[in-house]
């Protein structure tokens, strides 16, 4: 019997005001698979995603989660689906230390509602399970690189036991050997049998990883395409069609 998708999202639409910015899109992604989600500004990427991500509920359209239906209505409802969502703005907060960022809204507490600092703490154990160098669980994330901040982020997921990360332009600004290092942590996402959608305008990184890719233009799906039947080059046509 052929496995159920991870999450599908049947004929989604998404109006704002009179601007539909999600139209009628069916999509896909399945355990282990990296999705590379692409299109222009205004394609209605980040409007489909949120939708799956709990932060707007759609106007019309059904969600599956491994054959489920599902209305997810806000991100606490997809955490407990298993779907995390890194922003690359937003993946961790700058004043505050590494371990109160992995535990963020999942903080563990003791007796009389005290944070249990001994179990955050425990963050480091998949932090260095992911190659990260970080000294101490109590220094303050604005001293991570962007390299690091990511890796973080994608540790935290996976160490929550997400079924699929979604991926708001990971390796934006990052310098070279950091984008490298976090297209290592999205492999090891699809190695541990976690559904990846990786969104970004940087076709060049996503294409060395992705699995397949979804071109959006104007709200609508416009191509589906495996990465071994297209080059960069062609895949660079596609988007300026």
């Amino acid at each position: 019997m052929k496995e159920l998708p991870l999450a599908e999202m049947r004929n989604i639409h998404k109006w704002y005001g009179k601007v539909h910015a999600v139209d009628g899109v069916s999509l896909t992604v399945n355990k282990g698979e990296i999705l590379g989600l692409l299109g222009d500004n205004g394609a209605g990427k980040t409007s489909l995603i949120k939708v799956l991500s709990g932060y707007h509920c759609p106007d019309d359209g059904e969600v599956f989660i491994e054959g489920k239906k599902v209305r997810i209505n806000s991100p606490a409802e997809a955490s407990a689906l298993g779907i995390e969502t890194v922003y690359q703005e937003q993946a961790l907060v700058d004043l505050m230390s590494v371990a109160r960022n992995f535990c963020m809204g999942r903080e563990p507490v003791k007796w009389g509602g005290f944070l249990d600092k001994q179990k955050m703490n425990e963050c480091m154990i998949p932090l260095r399970a992911m190659g990260l160098s970080i000294k101490s669980p109590d220094i303050l994330v604005k001293s991570l690189s962007g390299g690091e901040k990511q890796g973080a982020a994608i540790a935290r997921a996976m160490h929550f036991k997400a079924k699929l990360v979604i991926l708001d332009e990971p390796t934006r600004a990052l310098a070279v050997k950091e984008v490298s290092k976090t297209l290592d942590f999205v492999e090891r996402l699809k190695e541990a049998n976690i559904g990846v959608i990786f969104i970004t305008h940087t076709l060049h990184h996503v294409h060395s990883i992705a699995d397949r890719f979804a071109v959006m233009d104007k709200g609508k799906i416009v191509k589906e395409i495996k990465r071994d039947e297209v080059s960069l080059d062609e895949l660079t046509e596609v988007l300026m069609e």
